[in-house]
């Protein structure tokens, strides 16, 4: 679990492209080029959209294998760096934590999207 400044507990965030991300194991191997993919699919989406923010939100599901925190966490700090350096402003939710989640999303084709993101 990560540490959790107090003063960031609530954010609200305007328009932008919220990506729940999900780390597994076989992203261990390769977790530099995981991050250069993911940066790359996110930054293609977000300009289709035309949004500038990105919320980042660790998101574990029900089928595959999950990596460890560890890897999870550096995954998503150098996809949120990655991204930063493309010039989005990046939000990245707290691994480890449960979180409530308010949002409300266009009726738009790319509203809801999924990707995998995989290394050869």
């Amino acid at each position: 679990m990560e540490d959790l400044d107090p003063s960031s507990r609530t954010i609200e965030v305007g328009e932008s492209l919220m990506v729940l991300a999900c780390v597994e194991k076989a992203d261990k191997l390769k977790p530099e080029e995981v991050s250069r993919r993911a940066v790359t699919e996110i930054t293609r989406l977000a300009g289709q959209l035309k949004v500038d923010t990105v919320v980042l939100h660790p998101f574990a599901h029900l089928f595959g294998e999950l990596s460890e925190p560890s890897v999870a966490i550096k995954i998503l700090e150098l996809t949120q760096e990655g991204l930063i350096k493309n010039g989005f402003i990046v939000f990245r939710t707290p691994f480890g934590w449960f979180n409530t989640l308010e949002l409300k999303a266009k009726g738009h084709p790319l509203s809801r999207v999924a990707r995998i993101i995989a290394v050869q």
